[in-house]
């Protein structure tokens, strides 16, 4: 049995991969083991392979006594000299077993266990050796099975396992499929797979464009920044080192079959490719593509960004579910906050922000309210439950609540006038008054002009004036009568001035009123 055990443990140390003096030292223990297990625990046995014979030779050692108890660990001094004439009292005497085969089929299924045993462990030594200088690369293997949903990978010299929370969801692959992954991790001591595979880290797109893309891999252009949502959408951003060589035009390739090659590995997954810029109002311009932004704030302190697009833009720029903007985020490292133009313009009036300062009042209903009209907390104040209880997601509780809310603020002094409307009532309030002068001060006229009238009339039906007679009164008029003339002449020209004066008030008023 043991004739050809030179030829075996060259062969397998050579298809292996190991040092053929592990496996020696396996079949060592375990041949140790198992004659332990056919003459006894308590026996002291040595196992030794000979390279030269391509053998293995077992020896047991026993002490030498005058008269042996026990078998297992004594010998007689009698028996031992028969074995060594040299021997003494007290010596440790090893004594060559010759029939190996006598140990028996379980001390032998022993040792096969126990070489099997060496040699993964031996094997696991090698795979660990292989590969740890491989992590971060991408290797390519043959889909073997499937447990528990994991994936068993062979990559030729050994298995790997790609787990189910590291494969695309969008398809699976099928038994006999060539497949490649990212090496993720190699494990030293493992009663699993030692490698693992990833398909749905950023790092597995970044090295197939690697692989791709040969400006990537000369280090012209330089991969800066990976976001995805593996099986969906990814977006990466590029910058180039040379000023002649457009980064982004690299990555696509002549009529996109660099980027089509990537896209078809990572089975249709959507990639936008996006200049890379140190300035992150531009940056935040290119990751947002292909939606348009009209404007963009930074925050440096809190590494925010507020972008504003155009009303139509606003889904666009979002995306399904936010995922554009949400890539677009994880790709620059700041939070990105989207709003439409009319939304900007709606946070920047007065009368909305008194709106939001409402408890319950978010922008979304804020913008609902505003479109309706009610453009302010006073109006709110002022608006009826019917009017409310028409927007989306305002039943008549919510709406007596926000209108008493309102009301409540405006009593505490929280309203909110608009500038243009205050004005206009001041206004309205002058004309009041210059109206209400205009008007007094005419009264006041009518009153001296109908004095004088009473005083002319009481002077002309004054007794005195009829006994008033002579020659004078017929030649010429007496100087009575001449001043009566002249206050009559006065009271005409006094009410023709007075009604001139009431028909310019009434005009004044007339244009003042149009105004």
């Amino acid at each position: 049995m043991l004739s050809d055990l030179k030829r075996i443990i060259d062969q397998i140390s050579r298809d292996r991969g190991f040092d053929k003096r592990l496996l020696i030292e396996a079949i060592e223990e375990a041949v140790a083991s198992a004659a332990r297990k056919k003459l006894g625990s308590r026996r002291d046995i040595e196992v030794r392979y000979s390279e030269e014979y391509g053998e293995v030779e077992i020896f047991q050692f026993r002490s030498v006594v005058e008269s042996a108890e026990d078998e297992q660990t004594e010998i007689s001094f009698d028996e031992a000299i028969r074995l060594d004439p040299e021997v003494q009292l007290g010596d440790e005497l090893g004594e060559k077993m010759d029939k190996i085969e006598d140990l028996g089929r379980i001390a032998a299924q022993s040792a096969k266990q126990v070489i099997i045993h060496k040699m993964k462990d031996a094997e696991k030594e090698v795979i660990y050796e292989m590969f740890k200088g491989r992590i971060g690369e991408v290797v390519s293997g043959i889909v073997q099975r499937f447990e528990r949903g994991n994936m068993i990978v062979n990559l030729g010299r050994t298995d790997a396992v790609l787990p189910k929370d590291q494969q695309i969801p969008k398809r699976s692959f099928k038994q006999g499929d060539r497949i490649r992954a990212y090496l993720k991790e190699v494990r030293q001591t493992s009663r699993d797979s030692q490698l693992l595979l990833s398909r749905t880290c950023d790092e597995f797109l970044e090295k197939l464009f690697q692989l791709e893309v040969p400006e990537i891999a000369e280090g012209i252009v330089k991969i800066m920044g990976v976001s995805r949502e593996p099986g969906f959408r990814a977006k990466i951003a590029v910058s180039s080192m040379e000023t002649d060589v457009d980064p982004v035009g690299a990555c696509v390739g002549m009529k996109g079959s660099r980027v089509q090659n990537v896209v078809q590995e990572l089975q249709g997954e959507r990639i936008d490719i996006v200049t890379w810029s140190p300035d992150p109002a531009k940056y935040v311009y290119n990751a947002l593509a292909p939606a348009h932004v009209s404007m963009v704030r930074v925050d440096e302190d809190t590494k925010s960004l507020l972008v504003v697009v155009p009303n139509d833009q606003l889904s666009l720029a979002i995306g399904r579910q936010g995922q554009n903007v949400r890539l677009a985020s994880k790709l620059l490292g700041w939070k990105i906050d989207v709003k439409s133009e009319q939304r900007y313009a709606n946070l920047e009036d007065p009368g909305y922000q008194t709106l939001l300062a409402l408890r319950g009042v978010e922008e979304p209903l804020a913008d609902q309210l505003f479109a309706k009209g009610i453009t302010s907390v006073n109006d709110l104040a002022r608006a009826s439950v019917e009017t409310l209880i028409v927007l989306r997601s305002i039943d008549e509780e919510i709406a007596e609540r926000l209108i008493g809310a309102a009301a409540e603020a405006v009593k505490n002094g929280l309203g909110f006038i608009p500038e243009g409307k205050a004005e206009a009532e001041e206004k309205d309030e002058a004309e009041q008054q210059n109206e209400t002068s205009s008007e007094e001060r005419i009264e006041a006229e009518a009153e001296n002009v109908i004095s004088v009238g009473e005083k002319t009339e009481t002077a002309t039906n004054d007794p005195a004036s009829s006994h008033e007679k002579g020659e004078a009164a017929e030649d010429d008029q007496s100087p009575a009568e001449e001043n009566a003339g002249e206050e009559e002449e006065g009271l005409i020209s006094s009410r023709e001035e007075a009604a001139k004066i009431d028909q310019d008030d009434s005009e004044d008023t007339e244009a003042e009123g149009n105004k």
